[in-house]
């Protein structure tokens, strides 16, 4: 027996009804509008912090259509979601293929994981003309998810760097840190750069060499540089501590909240705030302190205090 997909006519062309935009600033329900009040305090926090620092950011730079190749779009229910590496960003991206799939996708959870990373299943941003941009920019409810900085970096360390089959980063990076970190560094260990300590990890991101080089890879670079929160206002902002509560937010402003929820998932290899203490054990004071420098602004944008376990000098 053949059954009707339920988010055929649904989930596609939601024209007649509530923007996500009106609904989040004019909720009709209660119980968006309580959700509402935490939101528009996060949009403060990133708001204040902004002007905060826009002195020392010098003059606000033009954003270039390189800048919005994080930001997908979802045309039939006008929102916007800016994905960063290692908060979720597969799910999301796995959601945002089943609102934008008209019909093609029910589950998400059926899309296999390097399927929600191949570019050309998700439109981004930086494919519009200018007006389009702009008109998308001021028109449709724009989102992101953050995480604890450092949590967010060790997860990244983990598994870019301690997996055997991640060799594409081993060989990019691992071999460029080892060779650059580790003095007397076997011929192997910069052949195949698949033993880097965190310590390494942590000196390269810190070593100012990195920074003139290249852009930090998108795994490890800072959502502030991702998404470019102070230039582009989003409307919400939702936190990997809350994933599931925030994420289904943004499924019921979009009007789908029925028959659409985020996956859940218990993954016991989650890098959790005692795992991400450990790993900052063996990191001197000196390159603590260096390496909050260089994520201070996300950590003051997005709310997260400075993590106990840092010794500052």
């Amino acid at each position: 027996v053949m059954r009707r997909n339920p988010f055929g006519m649904d989930i596609c062309c939601r024209k007649g009804s509530r923007s996500p935009l009106q609904e989040l600033y004019n909720p009709t329900q209660v119980s968006l509008s309580n959700t509402a009040v935490l939101h528009q305090i996060r949009r403060d926090q990133v708001t204040d912090t902004c002007r905060a620092n826009s002195v020392s950011s010098r003059k606000r730079r033009v954003l270039t259509p390189n800048d919005l190749k994080h930001l997908v779009v979802d045309e039939d229910h006008e929102m916007i979601y800016c994905y960063v590496p290692k908060v979720a960003c597969t799910n999301w991206k796995r959601v945002m293929m089943v609102l934008t799939g008209r019909g093609k996708y029910s589950n998400p959870m059926e899309i296999p994981a390097n399927e929600a990373h191949v570019s050309s299943n998700l439109k981004t941003l930086n494919q519009y003309s200018i007006p389009e941009i702009n008109h998308r920019l001021k028109n449709y409810m724009k989102f992101l998810f953050v995480r604890e900085p450092f949590e967010r970096l060790v997860s990244a360390y983990r598994n870019k760097f301690t997996q055997k089959y991640n060799t594409s980063f081993h060989k990019r990076y691992g071999t460029k840190i080892v060779r650059r970190q580790r003095k007397n560094a076997t011929q192997e260990a910069l052949r195949k750069g698949d033993d880097v300590k965190f310590e390494e990890f942590v000196a390269y991101l810190i070593d100012p060499h990195t920074q003139r080089e290249e852009p930090f890879n998108e795994h490890w670079q800072t959502v502030y540089s991702l998404c470019h929160p102070c230039h582009i206002h989003y409307d919400l902002i939702g936190k990997y501590e809350t994933l599931e509560e925030d994420s289904n937010y943004v499924l019921q402003l979009a009007g789908v909240g029925n028959y659409l929820k985020f996956p859940t998932y218990a993954k016991s290899t989650r890098t959790t705030d005692e795992m991400t203490t450990e790993f900052f054990q063996n990191i001197s004071s000196l390159h603590q302190t260096q390496l909050y420098e260089v994520y201070k602004l996300d950590f003051l944008m997005f709310n997260y205090s400075v993590p106990s376990y840092l010794k500052l000098e």
